[in-house]
């Protein structure tokens, strides 16, 4: 709870946010058992090391690699090179203990793609310790290699585990509900700071030397302002419901039902990049609603500007989330073909010959645009 009056990031975020969510997603009960019980009592703190130098929305083409080695039972783990650098996980430059770390799988010559793992070793925001880390054939017990989904054998060999490798896209819903919750807070903040100062700052409209006018009584305040007051509420009861979609979308994985995936996915990435951008260039508009004094530090706008920019890059770029949004969709509109009606989030897709009819006019040099239904 204390966190919550805390508006600048911390190390605990990533512990929290991912770290422990990532064991509890993908390792085994065995793992879990060992790992979890020290998380939470914070007896070991965790990062998230997956983004790397060269690569970040391309998640396939990490370089790090983790290579077993059946005579000793251990992964050898290795930057080969300087892209291979693990990049920007948040608490990873001085509190971490240890790190969720994704890796290529190597055994017996063959490359498996990448994996997860537990590794030890102690490795912005200004209160945010992003680091880089270099493995140099650091060696680790084969089982710390997260296993729910995927395992290595004693001999070396790969194998698939009859858990779904799906079930991981849980903790992807999970973070990104969390940045939709986030949104409506740090937009909160900014709303309540500039609402505040509209109605304490006066300018104009004084006669016979009477006390000048409310700058929230301005229309034109009121016009900027409201609006942003309005998205506030609104991503809180987006977030909620991201709240539900992640419980549901954990009961139908957990029975096999994966079949809410594509558009839980479609959802999470859809609202992840709206509410970050919109909260983002709202912060900044209420800087500018509080004049000159918005630029002051004192007024807080200018570092939860700052602090807040980063999600519109962070667990994924909001261009590359809304081009996936924008497949799923069209992807919707391709199966109206094949009789396939669309159900949920995209049920309105089934009326998309009646929302596309127009028709428009010109008069005078103003367009007019009229829908109608056949």
């Amino acid at each position: 709870m204390l966190r919550s009056y805390v508006d600048q990031p911390a190390f605990t975020d990533l512990h929290w946010g991912m770290f422990v969510p990532a064991i509890k997603g993908q390792g085994t009960n065995e793992q879990q058992a060992k790992w979890l019980p020290m998380a939470y009592k914070m007896q070991i703190i965790g990062c998230y090391a997956q983004t790397e130098l060269g690569h970040g929305s391309n998640v396939q083409g990490l370089e790090t690699t983790a290579t077993f080695d059946p005579q000793t039972d251990e992964f050898d783990i290795h930057s080969p090179t300087l892209t291979s650098s693990k990049w920007w996980p948040g608490g990873l430059g001085k509190v971490s203990t240890h790190a969720v770390v994704y890796a290529r799988l190597i055994t017996g010559g063959q490359d498996h793609g990448l994996v997860i793992w537990n590794e030890f070793g102690s490795g912005a925001y200004n209160s945010m310790d992003n680091g880089l880390l270099r493995f140099d054939h650091v060696r680790i017990p084969r089982n710390q290699m997260l296993m729910r989904v995927s395992q290595v054998k004693k001999e070396g060999k790969f194998v698939h585990s009859d858990v779904p490798r799906q079930l991981v896209y849980g903790t992807m819903v999970y973070v990104r509900q969390t940045i939709v919750s986030d949104a409506s807070c740090a937009l909160a903040r900014a709303v309540c700071i500039a609402t505040r100062y509209s109605a304490v700052r006066r300018q104009f409209g004084s006669q016979n030397g009477g006390p000048e006018t409310q700058v929230i009584d301005y229309k034109t305040q009121q016009s900027r302002l409201f609006p942003l007051l309005a998205s506030a509420y609104a991503f809180r009861f987006v977030g909620e419901w991201l709240k539900w979609l992640y419980t549901d979308v954990t009961q139908r994985l957990q029975a096999n039902d994966f079949s809410i995936l594509p558009e839980s996915h479609a959802c999470t990435a859809g609202l992840k990049s709206m509410t970050t951008s919109v909260t983002a260039d709202a912060i900044e508009e209420c800087r500018k609603l509080c004049g000159g004094h918005g630029y002051l530090s004192n007024s807080g706008l200018r570092e939860l500007f700052a602090v807040y920019i980063p999600t519109c890059t962070y667990e994924g770029d909001n261009v590359v989330l809304l081009l996936q949004v924008a497949r799923f969709l069209m992807k919707a509109v391709s199966q109206l073909g094949s009789g396939k009606k669309p159900v949920g989030t995209t049920a309105y897709i089934g009326r998309a010959e009646h929302l596309m009819q127009c028709c428009y006019e010109v008069e005078m040099g103003i367009l007019y645009i009229f829908f109608f239904s056949s």
